[in-house]
């Protein structure tokens, strides 16, 4: 991923030397392993794990020559030893280290997409305590609808990312898996508690079975789970877009002072990282595409997965780690323009209330299709004299033989459709 969505903590993990840091601690505890076995010298051992050591650059020199990653960083590491290099990888396949590392890397990214999820939903619970009385119109197909609160359409952002907190939760301990299982997994030149050594070390949990390879259903559930995340920061970003419209400017993000929003048109204030947050999801989408195209695999394992995984893994965990923070920065400082909101509830000359009519004409005997062409023969009326719902009702005589001009005005409160909010919030427990 490109420095401008890069951040520290994700460049850190996914660096090249974090990952080979992994390699080499799955090296030296499966060496801790047959040792315990009394395959390989204790001293041996001991003198590996004090004096192994790389660099970055000379595995990548090495590698230009064998043009095999593993075998270029074993190489290097081999440069530091004496003779007891000889025991280096020993009895091990390659994706033992590689793919037991990798659970462990993207173990640690999911800890920090964790802790970002739980800014973004504490900031959303805060926000939509601040504002659960604040009226506004609810909109079904972009079209006024029945008054709602912005209170309860930022509770339900939250309800969600309480879902895709689960959701990662449960793809972390999926991934947190490793192998050390030999060539095809069936243990041949390690035995299993070598990998069950490996795994305790590494916080990881051995694979009940595995080929050469940790199964991808682990990695492809983790690649959508990442995306159904995206998902919900689009949804929330494709929200703030759609009311900071010119015509509508409910909410706006934040703009910061010195921020400029076009270079030809200096009135402009854009919602820029809401945009940016909409498109880096469809990053996460074809990411996790690719992810549910790595899990069929020749036979015991082919490669065709790996060139992938070294994209879309980091990839996706670096977008996301960087739009959470950005969806958190918008939710903290977002305009509410409360006025606004007020003008746009009466925009639409009271139709919002057409159910409300509706129901009170039920209750007092009309059947239900005639009171629906009553009700909506006005509604027309309204939108396209663009004058007061109510005043036309009060200047239909039959609509006047059930319904007082009292009975009318009381359709028109607001009020009524917000008896329920608390409850909303109180199942949500906030």
């Amino acid at each position: 991923m490109i420095e401008r969505y890069t951040r520290p903590e994700m460049k850190k993990i996914w660096s090249l030397e974090n990952k080979f840091k992994k390699w080499l601690e799955v090296e030296i505890y499966a060496l801790e392993a047959l040792s315990n076995l009394d395959v390989v010298p204790e001293d041996d051992v001991k003198k590996i794990r004090e004096n192994a050591s790389f660099e970055v650059s000379r595995i990548l020199e090495i590698e230009e020559e064998t043009r095999h990653d593993v075998i270029a960083f074993v190489s290097c590491v081999a440069e530091s030893l004496g003779p007891e290099k000889r025991y280096l990888h020993y009895g091990l396949t390659s994706s033992d280290v590689v793919d037991t590392a990798m659970s462990a890397l993207i173990k640690e990214a999911c800890e920090v997409l964790l802790n970002d999820l739980d800014e973004l939903t504490e900031a959303l619970k805060e926000k939509a305590r601040e504002h659960k009385d604040t009226v506004m119109i609810g909109r079904t197909h972009g079209v006024h609808a029945e008054p709602t609160t912005l209170g309860v359409k930022i509770a339900l952002f939250y309800s969600e990312m309480l879902r895709n907190k689960e959701r990662l939760e449960r793809a972390k301990d999926s991934i947190a898996a490793g192998k050390i299982s030999g060539a095809v997994g069936t243990y041949a030149n390690v035995p299993p508690y070598v990998e069950e050594y490996v795994c305790e070390k590494m916080g990881l949990s051995p694979a009940p079975v595995s080929t050469q390879i940790i199964q991808r259903d682990r990695h492809a559930e983790l690649m959508t789970t990442l995306a159904i995340i995206g998902g919900t920061l689009d949804k929330l970003a494709t929200e703030i877009r759609g009311l900071q419209k010119s015509e509508t400017r409910e909410v706006e993000e934040p703009f910061y002072k010195g921020q400029k929003g076009s270079s030809a048109m200096p009135h402009k204030k854009n919602p820029v990282v809401s945009e940016r947050i909409s498109g880096l999801v469809r990053i996460l989408r074809g990411n996790a595409q690719a992810a549910l195209e790595n899990q069929p695999l020749w036979h015991e394992r082919d490669i065709s997965h790996s060139s992938t995984e070294r994209v879309i893994i980091p990839d996706s965990t670096i977008i996301l780690n960087y739009i959470l923070k950005q969806a958190t920065r918008i939710i903290k400082d977002l305009k509410v323009n409360e006025s606004r909101m007020e003008k746009n509830l009466q925009g639409t000359y009271g139709l919002v209330f057409s159910q409300q009519v509706l129901l009170k004409l039920i209750d007092k005997g009309v059947v239900r299709d005639d009171a629906y062409v009553m009700v909506q023969r006005n509604a027309m009326k309204s939108w396209e004299e663009e004058r007061s719902f109510l005043s036309i009702l009060k200047e239909d005589k039959e609509i006047l033989d059930y319904l007082s001009e009292e009975e009318l005005n009381d359709c028109f409160d607001p009020k009524y459709h917000l008896k329920n909010i608390n409850a909303i919030f109180e199942r949500l427990g906030i």
